[in-house]
């Protein structure tokens, strides 16, 4: 069994180096050269020679599969892509689901001289009567997913999708009576959603739905973020825990019948994988599980380095470019730390806690079992992927290994109870439906402690400084020392140290914000706006909107909490534009806000409604401003200018002058180059000494006449990709006249200011 683990790993890891890193013309060559060498080494005897070879015709095997793969599948999908629109006749794969603008649906393409690659199209229809099996013909546009480009193109690429279409109608020509038995699948999935959200109050549904497909589109605004920031995010992303949950399941019910468990196990783990979408996590999940019930009756013990590292190789086999996909890294992670060192950790525990008889002393053990295998498992489970968390997303859970000591409990019977009301639904209606009310009290559970330990301050740390950065590298080599010595050393040593340094860097990357008399920080939000002014203690927050990869209310939030606050003085919102306030309803749900200031118009425009209503709800206090009003926190003013135009939202947009001694910031909103020569006509504005360019860098804002008047000595753009050409080159050229120092939230991320 070992010999596949000598041949799986170097496998893997040259398929890992030929999608991440590689240039695409090295893998043919290099593949050759270590199959090559590798015959060098067949030559001589001995047990590590053999190996040696063993592992370069891995790798070599590795480099030139996926060469070929590429070759086979990517090059005729991107060959496609770069044809004119074309009509075409397609296959649907699955049902639609709405998207930003119309559905979108996948697609099988057909192609004459290649396998058919599977697509995702979209459609600029309202709705689309769809379902799998069904074929369409349509005019589409093709492009081509982009491994690196990031966002969606790079998932879709990581599971095989090379081709994303567009389409502004289409013609169905042809139904099959029944849904062909290849997509059951599917359909399963379909009716455990639909059972769920009839059987589910509304206020769990999403959560259990997420928990039971994987689908989370139905989540609440801002849940997952919590779920992130909680350390719970992996319950929403099926994978083993919850193969496990159903395996435990299979286990219970069915006792020592090993072959019928091997049967049903494998049969159902594998239907549930693909309802689920066959994510590489869940996937990674149903053959580790089917590893374990095949390896008894195959008279074969269990080896968990070559069940590991051999699923890993069926998945890469499958789709090279799944190893770029996070989930995939993460699952795989994950499982490897719990194999190394949660048995271990389990049983250095229950030590404390002998076996004896009488009394209460069996409760108590059990209880104290449960506590510590949940425990183990979940710091086995970060130990790998704690890092990988750190380096894609910035971002590290303090609160991981407590939240899920409170909820796992509570997950495993939402999930199980979720699956048994969605099998119930169509069939006991009745009986479902007490299900689902009885099983919603777990799911409310999961839902509050996350959401109640997410608005903790330090629940999350965003490493987006080099103390925190810091922290955690000294933190983590120190348990890898712990782990690789822990006969030798105390782990009181190592912990009280990470305690130490972890307060030592939260001061450190907070102290230029609390000794100072005022800190502007342009958030990176993408093409949007949010500036945090803090200032002795009290933060204001001027618009919170923008099309950035987290959402920009969790950005607010977190440079907030970063600074051990939970509490916003006041919320000024320019103007009701998505790029300026699409964020408030997530920042509203992590912090306190004690008072929303926004400009008295457009009293119809839903975004405002919406926010005003939220507003209401959490407490805060709402101000409509029609005539300039000044606001005070710590040393600091801020002065807001009430709209001088109308006709749009633009032109009826909130302007602010922060002052704290002689430093002045001046935010203009999307105000254009009339109003502002208004603003500097009716108002008297000072020499400032920063400005945040308005409309994002827009060619009709920052006039000449606002920089005659203000003298800005640095002026930032809040701006991030967008199809309008923001910020302008004329802008940019009038800001150079002007001798302003230019600062881009697009290319520096997040920037602060600070003022003594």
């Amino acid at each position: 069994m070992r010999k596949l683990c000598w041949f799986a790993v170097p496998c893997s890891a040259a398929i890992f180096l030929a999608v991440c890193l590689l240039p695409e013309v090295w893998l043919f060559p290099a593949g050759l050269f270590c199959a090559l060498f590798s015959l060098a080494f067949l030559g001589f005897l001995g047990t590590p020679r053999r190996r040696a070879a063993l592992a370069l015709l891995g790798a070599a095997f590795g480099l030139l599969w996926t060469g070929g793969f590429h070759l086979l599948f990517r090059a005729p999908a991107h060959a496609l892509a770069e044809q004119e629109a074309s009509a075409v006749t397609l296959t649907v794969t699955d049902y639609p689901t709405t998207a930003t603008y119309g559905v979108s649906v996948l697609v099988r393409v057909p192609l004459p001289s290649a396998p058919d690659p599977e697509a995702l199209l979209h459609l600029d229809v309202s709705t689309a009567d769809l379902r799998p099996g069904d074929t369409l013909s349509a005019v589409v546009r093709w492009s081509a997913n982009e491994l690196r480009q990031g966002g969606f193109s790079a998932y879709a690429r990581s599971r095989g999708i090379y081709l994303t279409g567009s389409a502004d109608s289409f013609t169905l020509t042809l139904r099959p009576g029944h849904i062909p038995l290849r997509f059951l699948p599917q359909k399963a999935s379909r009716s455990w959603k639909s059972a769920i959200a009839a059987r589910f109050p509304e206020d769990v549904s999403g959560f259990v739905t997420a928990l039971v497909t994987g689908d989370k589109s139905r989540l609440p605004d801002g849940l997952y973020a919590a779920f992130q920031r909680a350390g719970l995010a992996h319950v929403v992303a099926v994978s083993g825990l919850h193969v496990g949950f159903l395996a435990g399941l299979l286990t219970t019910l069915l006792g020592r019948r090993k072959r019928l468990s091997a049967a049903v196990g494998m049969a159902l783990v594998f239907f549930f994988a693909a309802a689920a979408g066959n994510t590489p996590s869940v996937l990674r999940a149903a053959f580790l599980e089917g590893f374990l019930l095949l390896a008894p009756l195959l008279n074969r013990e269990e080896d968990k380095p070559t069940a590991l590292s051999a699923v890993l190789l069926l998945l890469l086999l499958q789709c090279p470019d799944a190893a770029a996909n996070v989930g995939l890294q993460l699952s795989f992670a994950a499982v490897a730390g719990i194999y190394l060192v949660t048995g271990p950790l389990y049983a250095r525990w229950m030590k404390l806690l002998p076996p004896k008889k009488g009394g209460l002393w069996p409760l108590f053990r059990a209880a104290g079992a449960f506590v510590f295998g949940s425990l183990a498992t979940t710091l086995g489970a970060l130990l790998f992927t704690t890092p990988l968390t750190a380096w894609y997303f910035r971002s590290v859970s303090l609160a991981g290994p407590l939240t899920n000591l409170l909820t796992l409990w509570a997950v495993s019977e939402t999930f199980l109870g979720g699956l048994f009301t969605a099998l119930a639904g169509s069939i006991l209606p009745t009986f479902s439906s007490l299900l689902g009310q009885f099983f919603a009290w777990p799911a409310r559970w999961v839902l509050w402690v996350t959401q109640a330990i997410s608005r903790r301050p330090f629940a999350a740390l965003s490493l987006t400084t080099v103390y925190l950065t810091g922290w955690f590298v000294l933190s983590y080599s120190m348990l890898l020392l712990l782990l690789r010595f822990r006969r030798r050393i105390r782990p009181a040593l190592p912990i009280g140290a990470s305690i130490v340094t972890l307060c030592t860097a939260l001061l450190m990357s907070a102290w230029p914000a609390l000794n100072a008399r005022l800190t502007v920080t342009a958030l990176d939000v993408g093409q949007g706006s949010s500036t945090l002014f803090f200032s002795r203690g009290r933060a204001v927050l001027v618009d919170c909107g923008g099309s950035g990869a987290d959402d920009p209310g969790n950005v607010a939030a977190d440079a907030l909490q970063s600074l051990g606050l939970s509490r916003l003085d006041a919320l000024v919102l320019t103007h009701f534009h998505a790029d300026h306030a699409c964020g408030v309803p997530e920042l509203l749900a992590r912090v306190e806000v004690s008072l929303l200031l926004v400009p008295d118009v457009e009293p119809e425009d839903p975004l405002r409604q919406e926010i005003t209503a939220l507003a209401g709800q959490s407490g805060c206090e709402v101000e409509f401003l029609s005539d300039d009003s000044t606001l005070t926190f710590g040393d600091a003013a801020m002065t807001l200018y009430a709209p001088l135009g109308d006709g749009g939202d633009n032109e009826e947009c909130l302007s602010a002058l922060c002052t704290a001694g002689d430093f002045d910031v001046l935010i203009t909103g999307d105000l254009n180059d009339v109003m502002e020569r208004r603003l500097v006509k009716y108002k008297h504005l000072p020499d400032i000494e920063l400005l945040v360019a308005g409309h994002h860098g827009s060619k009709n804002a920052v006039s000449e006449e606002l920089l005659l008047a203000t003298r800005p000595e640095a002026a930032v753009i809040s701006s991030g990709y967008n199809p309008y050409g923001h910020p302008a080159p004329e802008m940019l050229e009038r800001l150079g006249a002007a001798g302003c120092d230019i600062y881009r939230t697009d290319g520096m991320g997040s920037i602060t200011f600070t003022f003594k």
